[in-house]
């Protein structure tokens, strides 16, 4: 007998896989690093505990949403920013 058909026997659904967790790494500019930590605190007064992956995914699935005129709008006025890692010439 495999593994499932024990599973199915036993009358327990089978475990749903979890999604495979990608880790990144990313640079924004200190203003939306203040934002962030702005709706977590919003988000704590009003008894709801996010960590800054969380409100960032919330971020995904409210983009999501949009018509395509809105969202088109909304990363109109997003900021440029070089990518990469900051050069050493910025350190003092």
């Amino acid at each position: 007998m495999n593994e499932k058909q024990k599973k199915s026997k036993t009358g327990k659904p089978p475990k749903a896989k979890r999604p495979k967790l990608v880790r990144d790494s990313f640079t924004m500019p200190e203003t939306d690093y203040a934002r962030i930590k702005a709706l977590k605190l919003r988000l704590l007064n009003n008894g709801v505990e996010l960590k800054k992956s969380e409100v960032l995914r919330a971020g995904l699935l409210a983009l999501e949403g949009m018509s395509d005129t809105q969202l088109q709008k909304l990363v109109g006025q997003v900021e440029r920013i070089k990518t990469g890692r900051p050069s050493g010439k910025d350190k003092d």
